[in-house]
């Protein structure tokens, strides 16, 4: 197959989850050999969806998905399956192939250098940290040596360097590349081309360039419909005001008056339905524990990963209320394993006010029911139920209709995010603890989940490898694990 040629068309996609919940409608669009193609939407809109069907794990409700029956498919998930956990490094690569692979080691070393992450083949997957994880994700899709790469937010956990590796890795990529990201620097130094899905009229725009490119494009076509927009809506009234004066004359008049009045019906199909953009959640604060004072917590020693070995670290470092920390180092150093500790109580070196109420929010979502629904995980967190508060505050997270009936397990990534920052707002806690919480939120919501947590008032820790997030965050102080 040439290059430039074909791989992926979609005509007249129609997919829904049932009568009440349609994801695509009648979608057309090509992905052609060797392009980088970025999909982008609001949460919830479909995207992982779309990846579901491009792997045949979903079929389409209507429509036809054509793909060269050669053309082979590899994609590098959100997050690793809880069930593929507990598997080693080389049954967890076996795992992507149908039939087992005999020289499975040498490959697998050839992929973890290309993500730059070197281990031991027995080591059991759950032992990495978050942005090992992630490299271990690309290195499984890597492995295969599929003819499309799909990767969906790959840069979720990855620090610095591991990004920089990436981007690398993607710019200098020679086959199709299929990606879903929120991270624009990252788009910009490699996508050629853009699936835009709109989660309103649930159809998929397809653009040439870049992610800036896209946002300038959808920019100016909104600013031109609602310019056109105006100008008719001010015709439209004055030939509405010259019907109506016509028609009061009489007589031949009122002649006048229909055909004005058939013009203005004509001018009103020419209004175009200007593009609805993402909506971004509302304005929001999370509430302090009420009545805490002194020391909320107090950190004499930790424990941090040195050459996949622990390592007691002596350290000083205290929070009182309306005090924000930051807690930094690489990608595998512990920083996700000391919040987890710290968030249960079972930190050795850590002490936490006896009294003082924790809020988490864990990266992968873990500390969620997920057999329960949104409704019922808010109205858990309340102190006094009120549906009616919950449902205006759930609302403002965009969780509302079927999403706050749906069980957590089957919402995406992103609208689990927002559901979890929905139940800190109702759970008041006077330590928040944050580890990487801009994963999977849509870009234009960070502005104010940084605005809330800039005005919280208890202790907060926070673990996020976004600095354009934590230059929007006060931060008190900063603990370097590395350093």
């Amino acid at each position: 197959m040439s290059k430039g040629e074909s791989l992926l068309r979609f005509e007249a996609v129609s997919f829904e989850y049932g009568p009440k919940k349609p994801i695509l409608h009648e979608v057309d669009f090509s992905i052609r050999k060797g392009t980088k193609t970025t999909i982008m939407g609001q949460n919830g809109a479909g995207k992982s969806t779309l990846f579901q069907l491009i792997l045949n794990e979903l079929s389409a409700t209507e429509g036809t998905i054509n793909k060269n029956k050669d053309t082979t498919i590899a994609i590098s998930r959100q997050v690793i399956p809880r069930e593929e956990l507990t598997l080693t490094i080389r049954e967890f690569f076996q795992k992507r192939f149908a039939k087992k692979v005999y020289d499975i080691d040498p490959r697998i070393d050839e992929v973890l250098n290309i993500v730059h992450l070197k281990a031991d083949h027995g080591r059991i997957i759950k032992s990495f940290s978050g942005g090992q994880q992630a490299r271990l994700l690309l290195a499984s899709a890597l492995i295969q040596n599929a003819d499309i790469l799909l990767l969906d937010e790959p840069t979720n956990n990855l620090d610095k360097v591991g990004i920089a590796h990436l981007t690398d890795f993607l710019v200098n990529y020679e086959k199709t590349c299929i990606v879903i990201s929120h991270d624009a620097n990252f788009l910009n130094a490699f996508t050629d081309g853009v699936l835009y899905l709109d989660v309103f009229t649930r159809k998929i725009e397809q653009y040439s360039g870049n992610y800036n490119t896209v946002l300038s494009e959808i920019a100016l076509r909104i600013e031109r419909e609602n310019r056109k927009n105006a100008q008719l809506a001010k015709e439209m009234q004055a030939n509405k005001d010259k019907a109506n004066f016509f028609a009061m004359k009489g007589g031949q008049m009122r002649l006048v008056a229909k055909k004005m009045r058939e013009k203005v019906e004509e001018m009103e199909e020419e209004i175009v339905d200007v593009r609805k953009e993402d909506k971004p959640i509302r304005p929001f604060t999370i509430p302090c524990q009420e009545e805490i004072s002194g020391e909320i917590l107090s950190i004499s020693s930790l424990s941090i990963m040195l050459e996949h070995k622990p390592v007691e670290k002596r350290v000083t470092a205290e929070l009182r209320r309306n005090q924000h920390l930051l807690l930094t180092g690489p990608n595998g150093i512990g920083k996700t394993t000391l919040l987890e500790s710290i968030a249960h109580a079972t930190a050795k070196g850590v002490k936490i006010n006896k009294d003082i109420k924790i809020g988490y929010y864990r990266q992968d979502f873990s500390n969620l029911n997920f057999e329960q629904t949104g409704r019922e995980c808010l109205l858990e967190a309340m102190q006094e139920r009120n549906e009616h508060a919950m449902r205006g505050l759930a609302a403002g997270f965009n969780i509302s209709g079927d999403v706050i009936n749906t069980k957590i397990g089957s919402l995406s990534e992103g609208q689990k995010g927002l559901l979890a920052f929905a139940r800190l707002a109702l759970e008041r806690p006077g330590l928040l603890i944050l580890d990487e919480p801009t994963n999977h939120i849509n870009f234009r919501h960070l502005p104010v989940i940084a605005k809330a947590l800039d005005a919280y008032q208890g202790a907060m820790i926070l673990v996020s490898h976004s600095h354009e997030f934590v230059d929007q965050i006060r931060m008190d102080s900063i603990l370097d694990l590395e350093k």
